[in-house]
């Protein structure tokens, strides 16, 4: 609505406020603050509005230029969908370790990762992808959706299945790559269950390393090396993946954010110096992670395991656009009865 009399904004403002409508109200004079205050969203101009009208007003339009809200409205849906990015990526990663351990623990399997990988995981290659999110460019249909409710919770019930979906598939690659190398060895998984029995109710064939070789110490460094490279390329590909949270890596990719690329190399170099720190001469650093360096087949193997996570997570934006375009197209069937 427009040139609306001061008395009309007010009735506007309350019949929009009856249908459980968020309304926003512009004005300038004197007359105009009553409807500023009773709106949700009160906008008063900041060259030709009166004090008494930015006084009431929730935001003041320093250039007078409508279209600025418009731009303002784009920018407090991006930095919504930018903690979404945030929160998605933070806790698929974090479940998918919960899930790693609880899956080894009900299986009977060694442990994939120490609390040392775990540590180094959530300070050291976590945080610069997560922070860089913040930067990430709105999507291209950002301001083509509809409105969200303002009871709408951050943590949707959708986006609550896609962290346990992510997850379970990143905690299920950390075991299964852990669980491969053990099997290459002629080891069963009835065995690698026994694990602790090792010498009592099963001893190793053939020319197989002798039990506390095999399930401890260098011997076992290089299967859990495995799964911390593993879960570290799957987190830097989820990063990727999160530039945008429904739009699709074909459509938003990872390189409109540098802030982004710049997030998941440094973390991943600094883990490449740490795992290769023997051939930099300081051997001690990857010892004391409890890392051992990985050969060509080794990442072959890693790559197998991690860059699925790419297309599970191309499937579930798949799906939740699907879920929104529909409660959109429900949402207008209403309005239009």
């Amino acid at each position: 609505f427009c040139r609306a009399e001061p008395s009309d904004k007010q009735k506007l403002v309350k019949m929009l406020q009856n249908l459980n409508e968020i309304p926003a109200m512009t004005g300038d004079g004197v007359n105009d603050a009553p409807a500023l205050q009773q709106s949700a969203i009160g906008i008063a101009m900041g060259i030709t509005g009166t004090e008494v009208a930015k006084e009431a007003a929730d935001m003041i339009l320093a250039d007078d230029d409508f279209s600025t809200i418009v731009a303002a409205v784009e920018e407090g849906r991006r930095i919504y969908a930018n903690m979404q990015a945030f929160i998605c990526f933070l806790i698929s990663c974090n479940i998918g370790e919960i899930f790693s351990i609880l899956i080894a623990t009900i299986c009977g399997f060694p442990e994939p990762l120490t609390a040392m990988h775990l540590l180094w995981v959530n300070l050291v290659t976590d945080g610069p992808p997560a922070i860089a999110l913040g930067f990430n460019p709105p999507s291209p249909n950002l301001m083509t959706e509809q409105p969200r409710s303002s009871d709408e919770p951050i943590m949707t019930r959708w986006m609550m299945i896609r962290y346990l979906v992510t997850g379970l598939y990143v905690g299920l690659a950390t075991v299964g790559i852990f669980v491969e190398h053990y099997l290459s060895q002629g080891i069963t998984l009835a065995n690698l269950a026994n694990w602790s029995k090792c010498g009592n109710t099963w001893t190793p064939s053939g020319g197989m390393p002798a039990c506390d070789e095999l399930f401890r110490g260098s011997n076992r460094r290089l299967p859990q090396s495995l799964s911390l490279t593993c879960l570290v390329v799957m987190e830097m590909l989820k990063a990727l993946s999160a530039v945008s949270v429904d739009s699709s890596l074909l459509q938003v990719g990872p390189f409109q954010n540098p802030w982004l690329i710049l997030g998941v190399l440094f973390p991943f170099l600094l883990h490449l110096g740490v795992l290769y720190s023997a051939s930099l001469g300081v051997p001690a650093l990857a010892e004391s992670i409890g890392m051992s360096p990985l050969s060509k087949t080794d990442w072959f193997s890693v790559l197998f395991w991690a860059s699925p996570i790419l297309l599970v997570d191309e499937i579930l934006k798949a799906i939740g656009r699907y879920l929104k375009s529909r409660k959109q197209n429900e949402k207008n069937k209403l309005v239009h009865q």
